[in-house]
């Protein structure tokens, strides 16, 4: 039985870090962090997005802030409302509260006097032993806390003599009062909190159709979020730029827009669901934003339309969008992307003269070479976390699991990703030991597949200008690739 409330402050669902440029499922953290170590210690717990939309917002979140016995407030990804919320927790309660923060948050220089305690995040997924470090870690706090408490509140160490909210005293006029105000608005707070389940519940599904590349299912459920934010009477919720990517993603992978009218081809369906899916990321202001995911999915359209032949002004769009994200986030894919646009670019009209088309190739190949270092880099961080968990005699559980199957994925990524940089850089001898490395990892059909169509369309664009800066080019490269069938898993 509860003895008591927790109350989570942070947000939710997928969340870019500007300030790393990665993205953290903060779903993850909330389930496997957070919520596991404070439902043990007897106490209920709440998140700050779970009355979000009751229908009297401010009235229940200081409802909260205030009453809670325990608030945990999460500032991973350096959330502003997170922040807000933070102090005003702080001016309420003296004690009680306990802030943490995924470890690369900078810390924050106003709250350089409060104690954060730190996890690490590995973005798509949180290693199976750092979640039962962080249980044992915030368990301990959690107990402390409690039995202990301490003033934690920067508001009341710095100013002495500061007398909290009289809670007994006040506790039944507050009753009374919030009691007036859930009345006064009950049709609409009901009608919002059923939405609210219904948004949160939609959310976690399409994420898992996604998860399945169920694509045209996520589609329609992510739609289906939007039209209720839409038709949300509070203006702030209108435009949610986690659901808008989403369902941007979820139309570009569906190859079909969200409602189709039955009146076009498959081909069509195609071309209207790019286009839909960039009308949906132009609300989220790309000429401004900072947003390494959001940039990338825009060139990742903007990609399949120059090679669906709509013209080359989606190909320079394409070529600005990666490059924006490769040096908001030094990552491997934004880095093999950008050097497969330079080389598009190259034999493309864009580039007029043979200065400008050796420019773009010399540019691929430096790319090129940064991809195959940072795959180097990549490889051993896997390596390194494999080797920790076969010394791991704790139990293998879904967890771990999950973990084990993305870092397989990420293995198989580096390698394909390194054999396309090696056939890019002309040397045959590690293109080929990269693209049967890649074939002995475990993986689905489509990913090998996925890779073997850029890579065609390397060797074409190679073939037709490669020559100008490789003159063995001009001879069509022999490479015979006899991949082993793909291991689904």
């Amino acid at each position: 039985m509860s003895t008591g409330k927790c109350f989570v402050i942070m947000g939710f669902g997928i969340k870019t870090d500007l300030a790393t440029g990665r993205k953290l499922d903060l779903n993850k953290s909330y389930n496997a962090l957070i919520k596991p170590v404070v439902t043990a210690k007897g106490l209920s717990c709440i998140r700050a997005d779970e009355i979000l939309h009751t229908g009297i917002i401010d009235v229940m979140m200081y409802k909260e802030l205030m009453e809670a016995d325990i608030v945990i407030a999460d500032l991973s990804t350096a959330n502003p409302n997170a922040f807000y919320e933070l102090g005003i927790r702080h001016a309420l309660r003296p004690h009680t509260t306990i802030v943490i923060s995924e470890s690369k948050l900078p810390y924050p220089f106003d709250l350089n006097h409060v104690r954060i305690t730190s996890y690490d995040h590995l973005c798509d997924v949180i290693d199976y032993d750092e979640v039962m470090r962080f249980h044992g870690v915030l368990g301990k706090t959690l107990d402390v806390v409690m039995q202990q408490p301490k003033v934690d509140s920067p508001v009341y160490t710095y100013l002495n003599g500061l007398v909290p909210p009289a809670l007994q005293e006040r506790a039944a006029q507050v009753a009374v009062e919030i009691n007036n105000a859930i009345e006064k608005n009950q049709p609409a707070r009901k009608k919002k909190s059923e939405q609210s389940k219904t948004m949160s519940m939609t959310t976690e599904q399409a994420e898992e159709a996604i998860k399945k590349r169920k694509y045209k299912t996520a589609k329609l459920l992510f739609g289906s979020v939007l039209d209720m934010l839409e038709n949300d009477d509070d203006p702030a919720n209108n435009i949610n730029p986690y659901i808008l990517q989403r369902l941007a993603f979820s139309i570009y992978k569906s190859k079909e827009p969200l409602r189709l009218h039955g009146t076009e081809s498959k081909e069509g369906n195609h071309l209207l669901a790019l286009t839909e899916a960039m009308t949906y990321l132009n609300k989220l202001d790309l000429r401004h934003t900072n947003d390494p995911e959001t940039l990338s999915l825009a060139g990742s359209i903007e990609k399949k339309l120059y090679e669906k032949q709509e013209g080359d002004d989606h190909l320079a769009a394409a070529l600005l969008y990666f490059q924006r994200s490769f040096y908001l986030l030094y990552s491997r894919y934004n880095g093999i992307s950008l050097a497969y646009m330079y080389l598009c670019q190259a034999n493309s009209a864009i580039s007029s003269t043979i200065e400008e088309k050796i420019a773009d190739l010399v540019a691929a190949r430096r790319m090129w070479k940064m991809v195959i270092e940072k795959c180097n880099h990549d490889w051993k961080e896997v390596v390194k976390r494999e080797q920790k968990h076969q010394h791991d005699e704790q139990e293998y559980d879904a967890l771990s699991q999950e973990q084990t199957k993305n870092d397989l994925e990420q293995k198989f990524w580096i390698q394909v990703n390194k054999a396309e940089a090696y056939y890019g850089l002309g040397n045959m001898e590690a293109f080929q030991a990269a693209h049967e490395a890649a074939s002995n990892i475990p993986h689905e059909k489509w990913m090998m597949e996925s890779f073997e169509h850029e890579l065609k369309q390397v060797k074409r664009h190679l073939k037709a200008v490669g020559y100008l800066i490789d003159p063995s080019l001009q001879k069509q490269r022999k490479v015979v690739v006899q991949p082993k069938q793909a291991i689904i898993i």
